[in-house]
Formats: structure tokens, C-alpha cells, sequence
């Protein structure tokens, strides 16, 4: 009888757990958030050029096609243009990043990408804000910042500074960061391994900026050590809304010094901060 009352039993067998869809696990394959990696920076190149075709067409009586390359690069307005351009192209950009994630609807776009705060505090945030600091203004010793694209946009006018500060802070952190710790982070993680994803997303993110900041090397290697920082955030916590608040405080705090400069006359500290400005995708 024991014995047929133990044929009598349930056999269970280990199944293998099935990990829910969320931000290490995420309902997108590595080549589509690597498409919309390459879709975005396509769109920051081609969206202004659109918007800045019609002022061209204004100075139709420059010599030559040189000539009005030249004169665009330079021109306050177009340069203004081109700026405020880069702001339908940052919704393009999550227009199409919220319909990956999303999967057309199917999961929420907080829960897939996480937006927690995974332990994070306020005064993890001024530390690292204040070690950051701290290495800007030892590396601008080093090795002083040099002339480069960002610094020639925010020279053009005062009120580029402000469009540069409101993208800064309202758009550029969100943007970049459901790119690069959402969207490419988390797929690349399941699929490389986390060291590899951590590695490779950190020399995207920089490669992607490069363009606007060389050749000033204190400020690419400080913004490296930011896409490093904010994607080793992004492992720890297990959310992107902490990757989101730190980039937003950096980009804020450099924002501020920038408007404040010509009020506070604190020209050798904004000068430092110019270049260290984390503002678009170009």
C-alpha cells in the first residue's frame, strides 16, 4: 500500500523560471534598439537642415554653395534655427522609442524601461555631482579646454545659450537616456553579457558627442566617465529614472553657470563649464 501511495503522488519537475518582461528583460531584440540608436542621430543631422532650408534660400546670392555653408555656420539666426530644430527631432525620437518599448501598446513604458528610484538618494546625487566638479576643474588644469563646436554654437548669441540650457534640461536627459540605458543598455545586457553592454553603450554614447567637443580631450574624457557613471547607475539600480534625474542635475548645474556668467562675472569658471556641457545629440 506505501508503495502504491507513492506512485498515487504528483511528480513535480524543475522548470526552468521565466523571467517577466522589464528592464532586464525587455520585449525588444538588440538590432531594433540598435536602429533606433542610428534612426536618432539620422534624425538630429537631417531634422535641422529641413528647418534651416527655408532661411537658406534667403541668401540665394552668395556666390557659391562654400560661401553659404560658411555663412550659416556663422549666422546667429541659422545657428538658432538649427538648435530649436533639434526639438522635433528629440520627439521623433521618443515618438519611436515609446513604440519599441511599448511593443505597440502591449507593456507601459515606465515598467519596461524602470522607474524607480532602485535605492537611489538625494545625496547620492551630490556626491556624485561634487566628484564631478571637483575632476572638471582638475582636468580643465591639466588639460585646458580647446576651441570646439559647442563652444562656437554657445558664442553665437545669448539667446542660443538659452535654447542650448532649455534642451539641456528638458529634453537632451530624457532623450539620451531611454536611447543609450533604455533601449540599447537593456537589450545589449541580455545578449552580451552586462560588462560588454556597460562598455559598449559608454563608447556610444561618447562617440556619439565626439563631433561637438574635439578636440578639447579634458572635456571627451569627462564625458566618457558620465556615460560610464550613468550606465554603471543604470546596473546597480535595475531603473533608468535614476540615469534620468543624475543627467538631468549635471546638464542643469551646467546650464545654470552658463545664464549666470555674464551676471556673475565668472568668466574663467563658465569658460571651464562650456565644454562639459552634456546639451544635444549631434
Amino acid at each position: 500500500m506505501e508503495q502504491n501511495s507513492e506512485l498515487m503522488e504528483p511528480q513535480f519537475s524543475a522548470q526552468p523560471a521565466i523571467m517577466p518582461p522589464g528592464p532586464n528583460n525587455p520585449p525588444w531584440k538588440v538590432g531594433i534598439s540598435i536602429g533606433v540608436w542610428v534612426t536618432s542621430v539620422i534624425l538630429i543631422v537631417l531634422v535641422p537642415g529641413l528647418f534651416l532650408a527655408p532661411y537658406a534660400l534667403t541668401m540665394g546670392d552668395l556666390a557659391n554653395t562654400d560661401e553659404l555653408v560658411k555663412v550659416l555656420s556663422t549666422d546667429p539666426v541659422a545657428i538658432a534655427i538649427q538648435i530649436m530644430a533639434i526639438i522635433p527631432a528629440h520627439i521623433l525620437t521618443l515618438a519611436m522609442a515609446w513604440l519599441v518599448v511599448t511593443q505597440g501598446r502591449q507593456y507601459s513604458f515606465t515598467q519596461m524601461l524602470g522607474w524607480r528610484t532602485g535605492g537611489m538618494r538625494w545625496w547620492h546625487y551630490a556626491l556624485i555631482m561634487a566628484g564631478f566638479m571637483l575632476l572638471a576643474a582638475a582636468a580643465a588644469r591639466v588639460l585646458p579646454p580647446q576651441e570646439n563646436e559647442m563652444l562656437r554654437i554657445l558664442r553665437s548669441s545669448r539667446y542660443v545659450v538659452f535654447l542650448v540650457a532649455f534642451m539641456a534640461i528638458f529634453t537632451a536627459p530624457l532623450v539620451e537616456e531611454v536611447i543609450y540605458r533604455g533601449l540599447l543598455y537593456s537589450a545589449m545586457q541580455r545578449v552580451l553579457g552586462v560588462w560588454p553592454a556597460v562598455a559598449v553603450v559608454t563608447g556610444l554614447f561618447a562617440l556619439v558627442h565626439l563631433p561637438q567637443y574635439y578636440p578639447s580631450w579634458s572635456t571627451m574624457i569627462l564625458l566618457t566617465l558620465l556615460s560610464l557613471v550613468l550606465t554603471m547607475i543604470r546596473v546597480r539600480t535595475g531603473n533608468l529614472l535614476p540615469c534620468v534625474i543624475l543627467h538631468t542635475v549635471f546638464n542643469g548645474v551646467q546650464s545654470v553657470l552658463l545664464i549666470a556668467e555674464p551676471y556673475l562675472k565668472l568668466e574663467s569658471t563658465a569658460e571651464d563649464a562650456i565644454p562639459a556641457l552634456i546639451a544635444i545629440l549631434k
